[in-house]
């Protein structure tokens, strides 16, 4: 088990180059989604508080010798967190109907927990990256569209959640880096079709409704999150 591939790759070096690779292409993209007003900074830092604590720990585990690469459940672990982000963009009206009525219902209640419940999202946000690269985008867009039903466009969502993103992925990649598990040619490949994509995305995600995005990015998903756990 401890020398299972993921996708082709061992699942340390496949987190490793996520996790850079998700740095680079969302800061490219952030600097459109910044250059509209879009993020939500009050929401990131709340996340930050939560997320960032938790991956520095993990790097610090990892940059004093943590085997990370022979973690047996691993692999595994990748694909649960993607099935559960696919099955939460799927219910994702679902939630926000249920989160839009007690938000209306019990505003001030709700309006009270929503700080501590994001600090504790972005811990989640933070384990999950950090162990397997997964998490800090889609799953973290279902738990702010839960937590802020009213307060999150779609566009105000996804600038949100890759600022948040970015940070996470440098602090959770650097204990990779420093631990010289970083496949800088596998990086590279990934970035030469990526970043070209994330620039044309960027443009075009206002033409495109975020519920066929949801749909589309959910299908894929689960699509990768068999192919881990068969």
């Amino acid at each position: 088990m401890e020398n299972e591939a993921l996708i082709g790759v061992l699942a340390a070096t496949a987190i490793v180059a996520g996790l850079w690779f998700a740095c680079i292409t969302k800061v490219v993209g952030e600097c459109i989604n910044h250059a509209n007003g879009q993020v939500d900074w009050q929401v990131a830092k709340r996340l930050w508080l939560g997320s960032l604590p938790l991956a520095l720990f993990v790097v610090v585990l990892v940059s004093l010798g943590a085997q990370v690469a022979k973690v047996e459940w691993l692999s595994k672990a990748i694909g649960v967190v993607v099935m559960i982000t696919a099955v939460g963009l799927l219910a994702a009206p679902r939630l926000m109907a249920y989160a839009r009525n007690r938000r209306v219902s019990q505003a001030e209640r709700f309006k009270a927990v929503q700080p501590v419940l994001t600090v504790v999202s972005g811990a989640v946000l933070g384990l999950c990256v950090a162990l397997t690269s997964v998490g800090a985008g889609a799953l973290g867009s279902v738990m702010l569209l839960f937590l802020y039903p009213l307060r999150m466009t779609p566009h105000r969502l996804v600038a949100t959640d890759i600022v948040h993103a970015i940070p996470l992925a440098v602090v959770a990649g650097l204990g990779y880096l420093f631990a010289g598990m970083v496949d800088g040619w596998m990086l590279i490949s990934l970035l030469l079709g990526s970043v070209p994509a994330v620039l044309l995305g960027s443009l075009l995600a206002g033409k495109i409704t975020g519920r066929w995005i949801q749909i589309g990015l959910a299908l894929v998903l689960m699509v990768a999150g068999v192919k881990v756990l068969a």
